[in-house]
């Protein structure tokens, strides 16, 4: 996942490294857990005290059991990035092999009438969006 988040996304991986800490089993709720952390940011994008803005945890143990990822399913969240041209990443994201949901659709309803939206998976099959905002209306 941190090469797809790398090299396909743009992040830069900020640090990674492996913890069986006593605090971190706790603040999981699993006494036996083993994970690998990443943390990843954007270039140029404020990341605030962490310095990061994204964090992805692999669990060496317990190791979980895959469910279903839909995002109709309880549970469920998806992640959404903002981008200034949507169908340029689309096609740059499909080139490399990226699967998406559907092609880049338009809000025609709501607060967000006039911007643009995509639903695709990383390798994990999270759901993942890119949003072009609408133009600014005058």
């Amino acid at each position: 996942s941190i090469a797809f988040y790398r090299d396909l996304l743009g992040f830069e991986l900020v640090s990674q490294w492996e913890s069986a800490q006593p605090y971190l089993r706790t603040v999981v709720g699993f006494p036996e857990a083993e994970l690998r952390i990443a943390l990843l940011r954007l270039p140029g994008a404020a990341a605030g005290v962490s310095g990061h803005h994204l964090e992805l945890l692999e669990y060496r143990a317990p190791r979980g059991a895959r469910g279903d990822p839909r995002t109709c399913n309880p549970g469920n969240a998806h992640v959404a990035f903002m981008v200034h041209d949507l169908n340029q990443a689309y096609d740059e994201l499909r080139a490399k092999g990226v699967r998406f949901k559907s092609a880049p659709v338009e809000i025609t309803h709501g607060r967000n009438r006039g911007a643009k939206a995509v639903y695709f998976l990383d390798p994990d099959e999270i759901t993942l969006e890119l949003v072009e905002p609408a133009p600014r209306r005058g």
